[in-house]
């Protein structure tokens, strides 16, 4: 059985070091991505802050219908309130202490709420920690993408730092 605390744990972990990886960045390479369609490597770090706040928001809201007419600007009440163009350590810090905050939020819910079911956009019926468990995985692409930049600029991600220094 997947625990609720395991997954916001999980979630605080995968969030840090997008964040670590967001500090080491190049503000002079903000810009930066890895083809001309995709994300430049700061617009990736702000999805990463946005949508893991905003759709956590929405979960803790009370909201099941992820459907229903008025949903996406229902989105927008939930974003955080982020400073455009902050520098990327404050963007980094930003999104350690969302992270923080709403893990601190869902850690207080009971096994009945966790349980209690939501209908995606796509119509997929899930409970709310299966939701959640979607909001990393979604968070855990983007911070691959942000991994790929740092290889394509020879830089070394955290999690590839820290798993040799534990060789």
């Amino acid at each position: 059985m997947v625990r609720p605390g395991y997954v916001l744990e999980h979630w605080r972990a995968v969030r840090s070091d997008a964040a670590q990886a967001v500090r080491e960045w190049s503000e002079n390479e903000r810009e930066f991505r890895a083809a001309p369609e995709l994300m430049s490597f700061s617009e990736l770090a702000w999805h990463v802050a946005e949508a893991g706040h905003i759709l956590t928001g929405i979960l803790l809201s009370g909201e099941t219908d992820y459907r229903r007419a008025g949903f996406q600007e229902e989105k927008q009440r939930h974003a955080p309130r982020l400073e455009k163009g902050m520098s990327l350590a404050a963007l980094a810090g930003e999104m350690e202490r969302l992270t923080a905050e709403r893990c601190a939020e869902l850690a207080g819910q009971s096994a009945d709420w966790w349980a209690a079911s939501v209908r995606k956009w796509s119509g997929e019926e899930m409970t709310r920690l299966e939701f959640l468990t979607f909001v990393v995985e979604h968070e855990l692409t983007h911070r691959s993408q942000m991994f790929v930049c740092m290889r394509l600029k020879g830089m070394t991600p955290p999690t590839t730092r820290r798993m040799r220094a534990g060789k």
